[in-house]
């Protein structure tokens, strides 16, 4: 199982977690509880139950960069392409946009 925190505007605001099942993302109750709370994205709305999907979300993927920084990305390191999750923790710390993604160690 590996764990990311999922940053928005530099507040955390959710979960993202990978399982046996798939993946899950959950907004944190602190988050939610904010006056300026705003979703990380349109396809994942403000809400306490948690999302759940057999493949990566499409918001989460479309973050991982393609073309030559996926490359540079896949040289520097033992990760596969099809490795989704692997590549959004290595790739999606500082990213261009609201959201940053920075895994939990386990």
């Amino acid at each position: 199982m590996r764990q990311a925190q999922i940053f928005y505007k530099n507040t955390l605001s959710g979960l993202l977690t990978e399982n046996d099942d798939g993946y899950e993302f959950a907004y944190l109750d602190s988050y939610l509880a904010l006056p300026h709370a705003k979703p990380i994205s349109l396809t994942l709305p403000l809400r306490q139950e948690p999302f759940t999907s057999h493949v990566l979300f499409p918001f989460f993927d479309g973050l991982i960069p393609e073309g030559w920084l996926l490359d540079v990305a896949m040289r520097n390191s033992d990760i596969s392409l099809l490795d989704r999750m692997g590549l959004l923790l290595l790739c999606c710390k500082d990213c261009i946009g609201a959201v940053s993604v920075i895994g939990i160690d386990q």
